[in-house]
Formats: C-alpha cells, sequence, structure tokens
C-alpha cells in the first residue's frame, strides 16, 4: 500500500459505544451511530476514508480489535498528528477520489469526508467495488447545505461587500455554491444495482451550543473553510463581520448563553 505510516496488533475487549459519547462532542456522535448500524461481526480488513487525525479510526479499531485498520487522508499534516498516539492503526496518504486499496477490505467506513469529493455517481459504485464480498461500504455526510448557516455564506458572498457588492470572483462564488451532498434518492439510485441490502436515513441534531460565535466557530472547522481561503485578506474580514451579523441574527442566543443550531446528516450503510 502507498504511504504506509505505522502498524501494529490490537488487544482484544468490549465495544462500548456509550463510553464514548459520554466524553463525545457533537462531530462524534453521528460517527458513533453509523457504527452501530453496521452488523460485521469479525471483519479482517477495514479502511477509515477521509481519516483526518484518526479520532474516529481508533474509534473503529476499538469496535473491530481482531480487524486491521487503517486510515486514510490526503493531508501529511493530519497523518502526522494521527501518528502521535502510538496505537495499532496504519496510515495511508491518498486521496480518496483516485485511492485504490491492494487488499480486499470487509468495510470501508468514511465519517463526513466524501462530500468533499466530487462526481459520487462514480465514487460511490467504486467503492462498493473494492469491498469483499458480504462486507460494507457506510457512510455519514452532512446535510448542510439547505442549513440557514450554509444559505448565508452563499449569500454574503453575493451581497456582503461594500454597498451589497459581491466578494471574490464569480467563478470564485460559483465554485463554493457547489452542492456537496445529493438527495438519499440519488444514493439509493446508484447503489442499489448491485448491493444485497441498501440502508439510508437522516438524523437531524438540534445542537446545543456555548460561546460569544458558536455557529461561527462551528463552520470555520468544516463548510467554511473554502471560503476562507479563496478569499484574499481584506475581503476576508469584509466577509467574516457580515457573515456574523447575519448568523447572530439567524441563530439568536439563549437566555441561559446557549445558542441551538439544527444540523442534518445523511447516513449510508451497504451490504455488498
Amino acid at each position: 500500500m502507498p504511504d504506509r505510516k505505522h502498524f501494529g496488533q490490537a488487544d482484544s475487549g468490549p465495544w462500548n459505544p456509550k463510553q464514548y459519547l459520554k466524553f463525545g462532542d457533537h462531530r462524534l456522535r453521528p460517527a458513533i451511530e453509523l457504527l452501530e448500524r453496521i452488523p460485521l461481526e469479525s471483519p479482517k480488513l477495514i479502511f477509515d476514508l477521509g481519516c483526518g487525525t484518526g479520532n474516529v479510526t481508533r474509534i473503529v479499531a476499538e469496535r473491530w480489535r481482531s480487524a486491521r485498520v487503517y486510515g486514510v487522508d490526503n493531508s501529511t499534516e493530519m497523518l502526522q498528528k494521527a501518528q502521535d498516539q502510538p496505537l495499532p492503526i496504519g496510515w495511508i496518504e491518498a486521496d480518496i477520489e483516485n485511492w485504490t486499496p491492494d487488499e480486499v477490505p470487509d468495510l470501508i467506513f468514511s465519517n463526513a469526508a466524501l462530500h468533499w469529493a466530487e462526481r459520487h455517481q462514480d465514487l460511490f459504485p467504486r467503492l462498493t467495488s473494492f469491498v469483499n464480498r458480504g462486507g460494507y461500504l457506510a457512510v455519514q455526510m452532512p446535510l448542510s447545505w439547505d442549513a440557514t448557516s450554509h444559505r448565508l455564506m452563499r449569500e454574503t458572498l453575493a451581497d456582503g461587500g461594500a454597498a451589497g457588492r459581491p466578494l471574490g470572483t464569480a467563478a470564485f462564488r460559483q465554485a463554493v455554491a457547489r452542492r456537496w451532498v445529493e438527495d438519499a434518492e440519488f444514493y439509493y439510485d446508484v447503489l442499489v444495482g448491485d448491493a444485497r441490502s441498501v440502508d439510508i436515513w437522516q438524523t437531524e441534531y438540534l445542537q446545543v451550543l456555548e460561546g460569544t460565535d458558536p455557529v461561527l466557530e462551528w463552520v470555520k472547522g468544516t463548510g467554511l473553510r473554502p471560503i476562507l481561503n479563496g478569499l484574499e485578506n481584506d475581503e476576508r474580514d469584509v466577509f467574516v463581520a457580515e457573515y456574523r451579523r447575519r448568523l447572530h441574527h439567524a441563530y439568536p442566543v439563549k437566555p441561559n448563553g446557549c445558542t441551538l443550531y439544527p444540523f442534518r446528516r445523511l447516513f449510508i450503510v451497504v451490504r455488498v
């Protein structure tokens, strides 16, 4: 396998999702719920696509301690952080859209990563084609395109400059307005042909956030990144100031100091 970083053997022990959720946050909960819906007893080989710093990959390895588990990500910096803890996981630097395993896995798992990839009509069947017969593809993706926070991103780019002028170039605004995730029916149609079963569901979490700008801080780590990275410094400052103002109006702080932030996610579990 290309760029294999580290691997070892795990100890045996019980899987207890409730234990993880005691110390989890809003981003961890969907991964735990996805894992609980995968009815695999003893897979031998697992890949976690878009593993980042490996927080969820470590939980996957804990869930199936006898399996060989690899985390795949295209960020050298993320994988370097993932290796800080000497755990029994292999780390592979690769781009998801071009990645091909050189062994047949029993599970391909991906939590909040595949929405960054394009051409899902090709990507999802390609991933299921890699999986061992009787194995699973399990995916969670944010359904954020229609969320008020993300609609306000696009609107602020369109008219958040001085005197209502747009920010960034027209090509840039069009690029960041791409709909990252399709409707559930799209994925059913794409996957059902070669699958033994397709389980798709959506969940809306009413997230209770704290802090001065909690929604802004939330999206800074995910959906807002392409905008912040793509604007010039002066326009970035204008954008953030106006976007913050609009978020405060759309998501008012409750009397107890908390802000409610509804957030939908799409889950897919495919048996091959």
